[in-house]
């Protein structure tokens, strides 16, 4: 949610969410797909074509007909047909990445992949049959931010679709997938999810990095069920595992494409340790929610006061407050003290 100051790219804040692809080198493609009456606007799939099995694409977007419609028309404009699509691979189990490959799987026979660690979040969709982000309300609540659970929790209706959140075809690990001479390298990058991989074409220098790593925002942490006790602390873990890569090309999943995966993840990494700081100074001496330094902090790379946020930012910037309390908890900068159902946080003594 919260965005450091980023260097401008030559295709510009908002040329990357319009439609058609974009040949990132012979053979590679990046296809924005509309997300109608969300922020982000676009989500990016990547077409690998040149493969002896049909088209690859990285990411399926969001199951909805104007997706759909750009997406065959993206294809048509390569020379391609959606009926050419015989794998889907997932970064991630969230809606504008997973649904519509399902959708595609029905109507192609497709074949879709999704990591190991986003099994649990896909079993509790079926359980709980709710779209609503069970979890994160939770947060909000052990924040102190009843009356704001309430109001996010409205904003839901019951129109769940239980067929678009069926199993993937295959689960994956850490491991290689080959498709023709191409190969890919899947490396698991919990953090915005507990299951969210990266695909890394070692040989070609291209990282599909999904919302692991992007280049104009930081992802959301924990937005998901079933999340762990310390989503931040895995996100930060992840981020290292990619300087610990080779350096590569950035093909995130909302944004343009960017040179360094690299030098994306040192401001990202130096990001929040800005944000850890700010956190603590909010902090102050006082025993506080996180719903309460949440209203101190300011979001978005244009800092708006939470109390101009609308209510699903509001729970995203609670959600993220959260987080970075407890890596100060953990890393003994700060105390957690559960209460009636409600976290309460002190600061530690120097």
């Amino acid at each position: 949610m919260t965005t450091p100051t980023t260097r401008p790219t030559r295709f510009g804040r908002g040329r990357w969410a319009q439609g058609g692809p974009e040949t990132v080198r012979p053979g590679v493609h990046r296809i924005p797909l509309p997300l109608p009456e969300d922020g982000l606007r676009a989500v990016n799939v990547y077409a690998l074509e040149g493969l002896t099995e049909g088209l690859v694409l990285i990411d399926g977007g969001w199951s909805i007909p104007e997706s759909r419609k750009a997406l065959e028309d993206s294809l048509a404009r390569l020379g391609h047909d959606l009926g050419e699509i015989s794998h889907i691979l997932v970064t991630h189990i969230h809606r504008d990445h997973y649904t519509q490959a399902v959708e595609l799987r029905r109507l192609l026979g497709s074949r879709v992949y999704l990591g190991a660690g986003e099994r649990r979040g896909l079993e509790l969709l079926g359980e709980l049959r709710t779209d609503e982000p069970v979890g994160s309300l939770d947060t909000l609540r052990w924040a102190g931010a009843h009356e704001l659970a309430e109001r996010v929790a409205a904003m839901y209706d019951d129109g769940f679709d239980a067929t678009v959140w069926e199993a993937p075809d295959r689960w994956l690990r850490a491991e290689e997938l080959r498709f023709g001479d191409a190969r890919l390298t899947v490396v698991p990058t919990p953090g915005h999810t507990q299951g969210h991989v990266v695909y890394l074409d070692q040989a070609r220098g291209l990282l599909f990095s999904g919302d692991h790593v992007l280049p104009h925002i930081t992802p959301s942490i924990g937005f998901e069920l079933g999340g762990p006790a310390l989503p931040l602390g895995d996100y930060l873990d992840s981020l290292h595992l990619m300087i610990r890569l080779a350096d590569a090309r950035l093909l995130p999943a909302h944004g343009p494409v960017g040179d360094s995966v690299h030098a994306r993840v040192g401001e990202l990494l130096a990001h929040h340790d800005d944000r850890l700081a700010e956190t603590l100074s909010a902090l102050g001496d006082r025993t506080r929610t996180a719903h309460d330094v949440a209203g101190e902090l300011g979001w978005t790379r244009r800092r708006v006061p939470f109390a101009d946020l609308g209510p699903f930012d509001q729970m995203l910037a609670v959600n993220e407050t959260a987080a970075h309390l407890d890596v100060l908890v953990a890393r003994e900068r700060a105390r957690r003290a559960p209460t009636d159902g409600v976290n309460w946080y002190t600061a530690a003594a120097s």
